[in-house]
């Protein structure tokens, strides 16, 4: 049976493209990285791709002028290297509908905080200031919306009174390293059945 064939999008250091190579090499994901996508030049995730030996390609987004233009090459290069699941890794752009259905049910996105609360940009700052004692990371399917998709798999961490942005996200990045690879592989396995805003795992481990 062919593997599920990521292609893996990110605007800029790539620690969770890092973290699903590892798994990939540690045989903890069957899955092979088709394309990392970037929408930026010379960012870290490119220096990651090229020394796992993956395809990098920079789709830089000043070179178009409007987003059509921009995702369709997006589409172009994922297409050419036969990409069947799309993972959104730290990839800073809202996709328009055009891309969504395209690839309807097969883009995942993992976002720092726990949906529905805190989307957006800027989840810690907004997670502190509200003053919550929980925070963690939320691995999603993704819909037209801002990180409005079907929940797939999330993780918590505390909140501390002298946390800072920097140190509850260094907290949470480790939740995301360990839970994003899972999300993968259990699409990978056909676990996933979503039935409207739920994600069923199918034959779930229960503690």
């Amino acid at each position: 049976m062919a593997k599920e064939k990521l292609g893996v999008l990110c605007s800029g250091r790539g620690t969770d493209l890092q973290s699903i190579i590892d798994a990939i090499a540690g045989g903890k994901l069957d899955a092979e990285i088709a394309v990392v996508l970037t929408d930026k030049p010379d960012v870290m995730a490119l220096e990651r791709a090229a020394k796992a030996g993956i395809r990098n390609v920079c789709v830089n987004r000043k070179e178009y002028g409007d987003r059509q233009p921009f995702e369709e090459a997006l589409v172009k290069e994922l297409q050419a290297a036969g990409v069947t699941l799309v993972i959104l890794a730290g990839f800073m752009r809202i996709l328009s509908p055009y891309f969504v259905h395209l690839y309807s049910g097969r883009i995942m996105n993992i976002h720092p905080a726990l949906l529905p609360s805190f989307g957006g940009a800027h989840a810690h700052r907004d997670a502190l200031a509200y003053g919550v004692k929980v925070s963690g990371c939320t691995v999603h399917f993704v819909d037209e919306g801002m990180d409005s998709g079907p929940i797939i798999l999330q993780a918590a961490v505390p909140v501390y009174d002298d946390d800072t942005e920097e140190s509850l996200g260094a907290r949470v990045l480790e939740q995301e390293h360990v839970i994003y690879p899972k999300a993968i592989q259990l699409y990978v396995e056909g676990r996933l059945k979503v039935e409207g805003r739920k994600v069923i795992i199918l034959n779930e481990e229960r503690m």
